[in-house]
């Protein structure tokens, strides 16, 4: 065989690429059909974030590809668009990932209140369950008014009905050809009156479930024990192994309820993209390692506390919603967030308090992420005064919310308690792997591929050492001395720590993990510490 015989060889063997419609189409298409991105994830494998990257302008590759080309041609088929059909609504659609949202109210320290229903813009408007009017959005599968104001059933007419047709005076009005309500719509609504203790009805979001995804984690548990014959080490062997797919499934459950989708794939600046295959990307997360370098004169107990949790409890951080986009020159916006590049300010307390932004050699700018950046500006506030403001040259940037990960991290939180108070350390185990590969994964990595958010995986991390500054900052200021701070949970103090943090293994809590002496009390001694003390290992995810 020539050369050239096996190029056609080859070409002979490559099908041609299946064409899918645009973007936009494919989301018209399956609202057309009333068809759920869930349901469209379960049919073809995936989950429902991956549907909505597609819908968002990222293609599916090789064989899923043409299956999901087979499903669209068939949903183009079974619902032709009518020429008739009505146009949307006027009404700005909701937010999602792909645009900044609507500015968020903040309270004091910045934390924004997000309801977390599902809310989808329909590209053809539908009848609202409600009133029967055409609306522009879904939530919870169901087509409803955004605002209350535009949910009203509609006037009764204005002629005199005849005598024998009129309500009686008790008799509540009857709006004119409502439109049916599904039962699980209205079981939906009665369930949320009764919870809230208001009347059902519509009230600013449409009805809502509780939040939750179900004992997804522990029929994960009980599977991996019934398959392995209750061989424990070898179940949690599998658990280990599935944490990250068994992670991304409990997001899409949890996101169910959510204001906004998560667009998985989005452009990244080069900042963020490492510079060689085995380096590093631009960003400084600003890990903590530091030691006091003096004590007063003494032998001195110093007790190594252990924060429970940490990357659990970062994961409540203000994540941008869409695309960053590029800002130069500008103070800082609380509604949005991002990295940016400061000049930090001078440190002045390195002798009691390690510096904010960690151990750094090189001078000048460095690109740090929104945790660090609003540490740094509390920090120069009024209220702390320890610090002058950073300087902001760029940044890049989207509209935030401290709440995308909330209901996703308070699932994880009640397993992993419940865990601790059953003394299930499988499941206790199986929780810490999915959360903590799940922050370890989201930025390049082969081992998650449905999601790549190397920013929101620097904000997580980063927000984790700053949550360790805090403490050690109110340790301080609580009359402890600080001795130590490293990575996200390794806290040592001298005095009664037991009058400032509460003891035990939930995540608001710390835990012992080693109690040691230093200083030796000599003449003129100053009680230097070296880089020795604790004699156990302090390092990695505190439980």
């Amino acid at each position: 065989m020539s050369d050239f015989d096996a190029i056609d060889a080859l070409l002979a063997a490559v099908g041609p690429q299946v064409e899918l419609p645009p973007s936009d189409v494919r989301r018209e298409l399956r609202e057309r059909a009333r068809l759920s991105k869930a349901q469209v994830a379960r049919t073809l494998g995936v989950s429902p974030s991956t549907v909505g990257g597609w819908e968002s302008g990222r293609d599916p590759v090789d064989e899923i590809r043409k299956r999901y080309a087979y499903l669209l041609d068939g949903l183009a088929a079974k619902f032709p668009a009518a020429p008739d059909t009505a146009p949307p609504t006027p009404a700005s659609p909701s937010p999602s990932l792909s645009t900044s949202p609507a500015p968020l109210a903040e309270d004091e320290e910045g934390g924004e209140d997000e309801s977390g229903d599902d809310v989808e813009s329909l590209a053809i408007a539908e009848p609202c369950v409600l009133c029967g009017a055409p609306a522009g959005h879904r939530v919870a599968g169901f087509a409803q008014h955004l605002d209350p104001a535009d949910c009203r059933p509609a006037p009764a007419p204005r002629t005199r009905p005849a005598p024998a047709q009129e309500p009686s005076p008790a008799a509540p009005p009857v709006p004119s050809a409502p439109a049916p309500v599904p039962e699980a719509a209205a079981s939906q609504g009665r369930s949320g009156a009764r919870r809230s203790g208001r009347p059902a009805g519509p009230a600013g979001r449409a009805f809502q479930e509780p939040h939750g995804p179900g004992d997804l984690i522990g029929e994960a548990v009980r599977a991996a024990l019934d398959e392995h014959r209750g061989d424990i080490d070898a179940a949690l062997a599998a658990l280990l192994k599935r944490a990250i797919p068994d992670a991304m499934r409990l997001l899409d459950e949890t996101r169910k309820g959510a204001r906004y989708d998560i667009v998985a794939h989005p452009w990244i600046p080069d900042i963020l993209r490492k510079q060689t295959s085995r380096g590093a990307d631009q960003v400084w997360e600003a890990r903590p390692k530091w030691t006091r370098r003096e004590l007063p004169p003494g032998r001195h107990e110093v007790t190594a506390l252990d924060i429970n949790g940490a990357y659990l409890s970062a994961l409540k951080t203000h994540l941008p919603l869409g695309q960053l986009e590029h800002t130069a020159g500008l103070p800082h916006d609380r509604r949005r967030a991002g990295v940016h590049l400061i000049t930090p300010p001078e440190w002045e307390h390195e002798a009691v308090l390690p510096n904010p932004i960690g151990n750094r050699d090189e001078p000048g700018p460095l690109w740090v992420t929104e945790p660090t950046l609003r540490l740094l500006l509390r920090l120069s506030g009024p209220k702390h005064a320890l610090c002058a403001p950073p300087e902001i040259h760029e940044s890049y940037t989207s509209g935030a919310t401290e709440n995308l990960l909330e209901k996703f991290r308070v699932v994880l939180k009640d397993a992993r308690d419940a865990a601790i108070a059953a003394d299930d350390e499988v499941t206790l185990e199986y929780v810490k792997a999915m959360y903590s590969k799940f922050v370890s994964t989201m930025g390049e990595s082969n081992y998650n591929r449905e999601l790549y958010r190397p920013d929101w995986m620097h904000i997580i991390r980063s927000q984790a050492f700053s949550n360790l500054w805090l403490k050690a900052l109110r340790a301080h200021d609580e009359g402890l001395m600080v001795v130590r701070a490293m990575g996200t949970d390794e806290l040592h103090v001298i005095g009664d720590w037991h009058r400032v943090f509460p003891e035990g293994r939930g995540v608001t809590e710390v835990k012992t993990k080693d109690v040691y002496t230093a200083g030796n009390g000599g003449p003129g001694d100053t009680g230097r510490i070296g880089d020795t003390g604790a004699t156990g290992d302090l390092s990695g995810e505190g439980e």
